[in-house]
């Protein structure tokens, strides 16, 4: 990951206070030339700061408005084929490895009860699969964000 200087943090700031921003405005906005501000969102993309260019979809718009994060115990071993799997189930929207006494905790999005019960169902089928623990998402406290993050690392560039 490259390092990000000043003129990088405010970029990404002006990003995510408007992510539709064109690159003009943006450009206008910071007092930097187009080309300076193509250029520098190039480099910050190729370089991996940018996680993802997709709009983020609710999957209650789509029907799937139960979701629920699965603890996964499996065969480390088999690590590799066992997320090939799980990537062909379209109910898990996101899945992360850990440390601790699970190995994977996965973010999966269902209709109902009966639908999540099937997905449980079909994760524990995957081979290598020792065990899961399925508990169900309430709410959404403290929605993914790192603008805290952003502001923490432009206050230690400025020093």
């Amino acid at each position: 990951m490259t390092s990000l200087d000043h003129v990088d943090l405010e970029l990404i700031a002006a990003l995510s206070a408007d992510p539709r921003a064109t690159v003009v405005a943006l450009a206008e906005k910071l007092r930097l030339s187009r080309n300076t501000v193509q250029a520098r969102m190039a480099r910050l993309d190729q370089s991996g700061v940018f996680q993802s260019f997709e709009r983020s979809i609710s999957p209650a718009a789509l029907g799937f408005p139960l979701q629920a994060f699965v603890s996964i115990g499996l065969d480390q071993s088999r690590l590799p084929q066992i997320i090939e799997e799980l990537r062909r189930v379209p109910e898990v929207v996101e899945a992360h490895g850990v440390s601790g006494q699970v190995d994977l905790f996965a973010l999966v999005a269902c209709r109902d009860a009966r639908h999540l019960f099937d997905v449980d169902a079909r994760i524990l089928a995957i081979p290598g699969i020792e065990r899961s623990e399925t508990r169900l998402v309430m709410s959404e406290s403290i929605p993914y964000r790192v603008t805290g993050l952003m502001e923490l690392a432009r206050r230690e560039t400025r020093r």
